[in-house]
């Protein structure tokens, strides 16, 4: 089963190295990582896509919870949390197919970022689902590159993830 674990962090050099080594230390496969800075530039988020049962996934987090550049984890289900990855798709277009293409870039809600003469690129937000359809659709016409980014995710409604920061203590050092 896919869980998304949305991980908040102090943003300093080699917090994302020490983050993953846990997870290669302890044989967990990550498959999808995408990191970022938070509305405050002193902490990054990182939101890291696993599959496992229910007993993994609480191992991974208390493992996370355990470091001390961690402030706080937080599941979420798709249910209650808004997840989307990019992905640039180069397809060809040239002049027989190109109004086609473009047709169905438009029920995706796709954004065209590039034109060539023989290629289109385009840039498609969502989930993985709607990726996948697009991708399906534009696959007769040929698809020459495919670069997906890491799924990001956000809590729907008040809650945020610093309901899950609580005060610890490493090392004699109050750290929230």
């Amino acid at each position: 089963m896919k869980h998304v674990l949305s991980v908040f962090v102090e943003n300093q050099t080699g917090v994302l190295v020490r983050v993953v080594s846990m997870f290669s230390r302890r044989e967990f496969n990550i498959d999808s990582l995408s990191v970022g800075v938070t509305e405050s530039p002193e902490f990054s988020r990182i939101t890291i896509v696993v599959h496992g049962d229910e007993n993994l996934i609480e191992q991974m987090i208390k493992q996370l919870e355990k470091m001390p550049v961690v402030r706080g984890v937080e599941r979420l289900d798709s249910e209650v949390a808004v997840c989307r990855g990019m992905t640039l798709i180069k397809v060809r277009a040239d002049d027989t197919n190109r109004l086609d293409v473009l047709k169905m870039a438009e029920l995706f809600r796709a954004h065209v970022v590039d034109v060539q003469p023989t290629t289109l690129i385009f840039e498609i937000t969502g989930d993985d689902d709607k990726v996948t359809a697009f991708l399906r659709l534009l696959k007769p016409y040929g698809i020459s590159e495919v670069i997906r980014t890491g799924l990001i995710a956000l809590e729907r409604g008040e809650h945020t993830i610093y309901e899950h920061c609580e005060e610890r203590e490493y090392y004699g050092k109050n750290l929230l």
